[in-house]
């Protein structure tokens, strides 16, 4: 029998089991949750006592990742998701071999198999990460390595944004790599592929399980790996082939038909349902399929066992619904508060990225006066110290991406920045644009909208904060301003130096109480934002702002959460988006929340570099 047929059989005999593996799977999924979870927080509560705040954003988690804490955590962390699936696996496998086609019998047997070998399951869990982590870094390693090589002599958003040789030479390069890795690790997983079948059914202590099963695999490793590589290539084809059809179909519903907006978005929650139901069949279908290949190595038949002794299990999973229907009828009578929060009066700012950079060059003069005029609240910019001590609006590090002139910010003068063009990349009606300065546009926003400064080092910084302080003390603005960063010893540094000033954490991610971190505000990722951190923040007395939110929906979803501000590229889309939420009842708009929660988006222009 060829390769091809015996993968399809295999997911064949895990189809025909699909109503044991899939209400199993779902039920294994939702413990390793609950699991995982707990552990997860004391991780994270770990490493934020080794530090001296309540949270640590970006730079800080940079920092203690590369520390061997760090690491550990790390290992930790990484060794609770793989037990996790090692025990899935171990459910499924054992399924398997009892032989058991009733989900209640089924599903007591293999547990009790499972909860018996636990303890070695767990070490052997752990010998696993170990093992494959040993392979791994060697190669993280070189790969972080050509990426020091190829791409640090510009800013990194040049790389991104126009992909020159040298950013493809770093694809090629790590491509290699990875490829090379994959090879490795496809032959040293192909020789332990029975490790986990010997802890499980042949009670092998963990640390002999790896050696016997390369033993029990020799000369037959090129055949599972062929095997292997036709399996995921399956379950990849098929996941492709249901994302296609679900996109077709969310792109045929109109989501701006007027008085068909509750229809269209109902008929579009309906998809998505659909779609991830039939994404959780794949998973367990497919890890049923894996658990049917490897026992065919394991014996070369389904080798039957009795079924384990034990209590009913369905007493207890019928209690566990029961639970289920009870948490669902509760949420249904707290249904009308989170109608009410919906339905609530808004006050959400709109905040202007870099200006509006979605229809004028970012952090110029144009789209900051654009952002005035179509009504911001706020204009975001991001300032940085030239050569000659001036403040400048600028993002990156230099002026590759803006203009392809390699200079760094602060190696600039005033007289080089008044030969670079940053605009004419956007259009070129806006040739004349230059980078202007701190003092210019604050002078431009005053009395028309407030300026929310971020403060910019790459690794050079002179005497930005007092800078900055004086410039708006000259115009008299520090009613009319706030400031934040990404560097936290930064905004710490401000609140010393202006006590009375607006200042606030800007963060891509974080782990511990973002809200208990110095500060009026906190500026996060809309991916971030959650009710949970909203309401933390908003306890501790404190606005968050969200960025970059270009799509309607997500805007809308943003305000629906209680979001104070949301920091876009398009203030007048913010605009007419809060105007047409105005007009909408409570229900469209709890259907609007619902449908950017899981993923719909309206079509908008795509923006180069939506980074804070």
């Amino acid at each position: 029998m060829t390769h091809f047929p015996v993968v399809t059989k295999a997911y064949a005999e895990a189809w025909t089991r699909r109503r044991v593996f899939v209400p199993l799977y779902l039920v294994l999924r939702l413990l390793a949750l609950a699991a995982i979870a707990p552990s997860l927080a004391v991780v994270v509560n770990l490493t934020v006592s080794l530090s001296d705040q309540s949270a640590l954003t970006d730079q800080d988690i940079a920092a203690f990742v590369l520390s061997p804490v760090g690491f550990v955590a790390a290992l930790v962390l990484l060794s609770l998701l793989l037990v996790a699936e090692v025990l899935g696996f171990a459910v499924m496998a054992a399924c398997l071999r009892m032989g058991e086609t009733d989900l209640w019998r089924a599903g007591r047997s293999a547990l009790t198999l499972v909860l018996s070998r636990l303890p070695k399951i767990l070490a052997f869990a752990l010998r696993f990460v170990l093992r494959v982590m040993a392979m791994v870094l060697p190669f993280a390693a070189v790969a972080a390595l050509i990426a020091w090589w190829t791409l640090t002599e510009y800013d990194i958003n040049y790389y991104l944004t126009f992909h020159p040789p040298a950013f493809w030479v770093a694809v090629v390069l790590i491509g290699l790599v990875v490829l090379v890795l994959a090879w490795v690790l496809i032959r040293r997983l192909s020789a332990w592929a029975l490790s986990l079948h010997l802890v499980l059914f042949e009670n092998v202590s963990p640390g002999d399980a790896f050696g016997e099963s390369a033993r029990l695999m020799e000369g037959r490793r090129s055949d599972l790996k062929i095997k292997l590589v036709l399996w995921l290539g399956l379950r990849i084809a098929v996941a492709a082939a249901i994302g296609t059809v679900a996109t077709l179909i969310l792109s045929l519903i109109p989501l701006d038909a007027g008085t068909n907006l509750r229809l269209a978005l109902t008929v579009s929650l309906a998809v998505v349902i659909v779609w991830s139901l039939a994404g959780l069949v794949l998973a367990a279908t497919a890890l049923g399929a894996l658990a049917v290949l490897l026992d065919g190595f394991f014996e070369g038949e389904l080798a039957r066992m009795p079924a384990a002794e034990g209590g009913n299990l369905r007493p207890r999973l019928l209690a566990l619904a029961a639970v289920s229907v009870i948490a669902v009828l509760a949420g249904a009578w707290a249904s009308a508060r989170v109608l009410a929060q919906v339905q609530a009066p808004e006050d959400v700012e709109v905040i202007a990225h870099r200006g509006a950079a979605a229809i004028r060059p970012e952090n110029t003069m144009a789209s900051v006066l654009k952002a005035v005029e179509d009504g911001a609240d706020w204009v975001e910019i991001d300032v940085q110290e030239t050569a000659d001590g001036v403040v400048v609006v600028a993002h990156d590090s230099d002026f590759m991406k803006l203009a392809g002139v390699n200079l760094k910010v602060w190696d600039a003068t005033m007289s080089d920045l008044d030969d670079i063009d940053i605009g004419s990349w956007f259009d070129p009606a806006f040739s004349e644009e230059r980078t202007p300065t701190l003092r210019d546009v604050l002078a431009a926003a005053r009395g028309k909208s407030k300026v929310l400064i971020e403060l910019k080092y790459y690794g050079h910084d002179v005497d930005l904060e007092r800078r900055v302080a004086r410039i708006v003390e000259d115009l008299g603005m520090q009613d009319d301003i706030a400031v934040m960063s990404l560097k936290y010893p930064a905004v710490q540094k401000m609140r010393d130096l202006r006590p009375d000033w607006r200042t606030g954490v800007l963060a891509a991610t974080a782990v511990g109480n973002l809200a208990g971190l110095e500060g009026d505000f906190v500026a996060v990722s809309a991916g971030m934002a959650s009710p949970g951190l909203i309401r933390s923040v908003h306890e501790a007395g404190k606005d968050i702002y969200v960025w970059t939110v270009n799509d309607p929906l997500q805007m809308s979803s943003m305000a629906s959460m209680g979001v104070d501000g949301l920091i876009t590229d398009d203030p007048a889309l913010a605009r007419r988006v809060f105007e047409a939420r105005a007009e909408l009842g409570p229900a469209e708009r709890l259907l609007l929340w619902l449908a950017a929660e899981f993923g719909l988006e309206v079509d908008t222009k795509e923006m180069r570099d939506a980074n804070p």
